[in-house]
């Protein structure tokens, strides 16, 4: 029986252990709280969303399960004069949370225009990016 001990671990941490879910993450590894938004293409139009408050030297998960694009572009502000930006312009809302369809006509349908840069996933079914001073 004593050499069975073992054995019976290994099988119960197998059949305990979890898969890691996938997932798009971020991680903010900055010393202030930042906001971040998402861009991505759902399969029939372009879409932003947003906000997503990390505290500093946390993580939290932006896009859900497996992912199935190789490119998502990303937002982020500290709220003052820090922002992590790019060339690739989505709409953004001014509230808590906000869901735009399409990339055109931001300041006409009452919204800003912010630049998002890519993330490259490689095509991994899971990815973390980390936003850094």
């Amino acid at each position: 029986m004593l050499r069975m001990r073992p054995v019976l671990a290994i099988l119960l941490f197998a059949c305990l252990a979890q898969p890691a879910a996938a997932a798009l993450n971020v991680c903010n590894k900055t010393a202030r709280t930042a906001r971040v938004a998402v861009g991505r293409f759902d399969g029939t139009a372009w879409i932003s969303e947003g906000w997503w408050t990390m505290e500093s030297n946390h993580c939290s998960t932006i896009v859900p399960g497996k992912l199935n694009a190789r490119y998502y572009y990303l937002y982020a502000t500290d709220g003052g004069a820090g922002s992590w930006n790019g060339s690739h312009n989505f709409c953004i809302g001014t509230g808590e949370t906000f869901q735009v369809r399409g990339r055109a006509d931001c300041a006409g349908r009452g919204m800003d225009r912010k630049g998002f840069f890519g993330v490259d996933t490689g095509n991994k079914p899971d990815f973390t990016q980390t936003l850094s001073d």
